[in-house]
């Protein structure tokens, strides 16, 4: 059905814009708000342009990119904050990659839950 990487959400602090997927309009209206809130924050904080997108396996990626000439984009905190998230998160997060594995790969919930 897809090939490569798919985008779940991003947000990008030069254009001040959020974008979520239509692919994923059908996840519940409070974890798309935690996802923006969650985007949003992280690019004021940081800065430069944040990705999280599947991978074919279902993984779920967090990318970070910034423009060549940003002089206030943060590496180092940014390489920290995506660790906060991930360790804050985690339950979302793990969450996500499920629905994913299920809604979209058409994996058994039951093997999967079994597995954790």
């Amino acid at each position: 059905m897809y090939q490569g990487d798919i985008v779940l959400c991003g947000s990008n602090a030069y254009e001040k814009k959020f974008y979520l997927s239509e692919d994923f309009e059908a996840l519940p209206q409070a974890i798309k708000d935690e996802l923006k809130i969650m985007c949003v924050l992280y690019t004021e904080d940081v800065g430069g342009v944040l990705t999280l997108s599947y991978e074919e396996d279902g993984t779920l990626l967090v990318h970070v990119e910034a423009d060549e000439g940003d002089l206030l984009f943060d590496e180092i905190g940014s390489v920290l904050k995506i660790k906060q998230l991930q360790e804050e998160k985690k339950e979302l997060l793990e969450a996500l990659e499920l629905y994913y594995k299920v809604f979209f790969l058409n994996e058994d919930a039951s093997e999967l839950l079994a597995e954790t």
